[in-house]
């Protein structure tokens, strides 16, 4: 039986604190991909949002009528080599969520709303995302971006986790499709990282298949 790369890297990553922090990512040589990867960025994202649109507005108004407030949430990440730029989403917590300060989403949120489960389920609250692909912001594939404080807390605890910054976020990511929000950061470190070195039109066809099949199950979402 064949042996998937990818479990065998995730598997060596044992001695990750010990010997992976100072490693150098070399991405010299994907430069021909990275450019391919962008262009495929503007296809996808031109005609992906045109299709999303008709979903969007049916989720904003789902939104406004059962809560007040703006049905869009729009917050900084930090993208390709700490820059920081603005993501959008459909919001699917209260408005007042984060009365007590920032924090990660936790199973079975109280914050989040009835549309909200819905819409975090299927990913639709994603969707606003593909603008900040078409903008060059983000790509279809990568690590998910995060807060730029969380990176921050993330590095001083898992040196070597501003290494996901080494590439554009993604709105799917190889992390994503394998755990989502149920993986440690450790864990989406390790998943990410292994992109990041081995992207590719193959890899990105597997993350494809995957995204599909959390869709369809709801996996990973919070």
């Amino acid at each position: 039986m064949a042996i998937d790369r990818a479990e065998i890297y995730y598997k060596n990553y044992s001695n990750y604190r010990e010997n992976y922090a100072d490693k150098q990512i070399n991405l010299d040589d994907k430069r021909m991909y990275l450019a391919l990867k962008r262009f495929v960025d503007i296809m996808i994202s031109a005609v992906a949002c045109v299709v999303a649109l008709p979903i969007i507005l049916l989720a904003v108004i789902a939104i406004r009528l059962e809560s007040k407030g703006n049905p869009f949430f729009i917050q900084e990440r930090s993208g390709l080599n700490g820059k920081k730029f603005k993501i959008m989403k459909l919001r699917s917590m209260r408005v007042d969520a984060e009365k007590n300060g920032p924090q990660w989403a936790q199973k079975n949120d109280t914050r989040v709303t009835q549309v909200g489960k819905f819409i975090r389920k299927t990913r639709i609250d994603e969707l606003p995302q593909l603008y900040n692909v078409l903008k060059g912001d983000m790509s279809i594939f990568g690590p998910r971006p995060e807060r730029p404080m969380f990176v921050e807390q993330f590095n001083k605890e898992i040196p070597g986790f501003e290494k996901r910054l080494l590439v554009k976020p993604g709105l799917t990511g190889w992390a994503q499709v394998n755990g989502g929000y149920d993986i440690t950061p450790e864990e989406k470190l390790k998943l990410d990282l292994y992109y990041i070195e081995n992207m590719s039109p193959s890899l990105d066809t597997k993350i494809i298949l995957k995204t599909l099949k959390v869709l369809l199950t709801g996996e990973g979402a919070r």
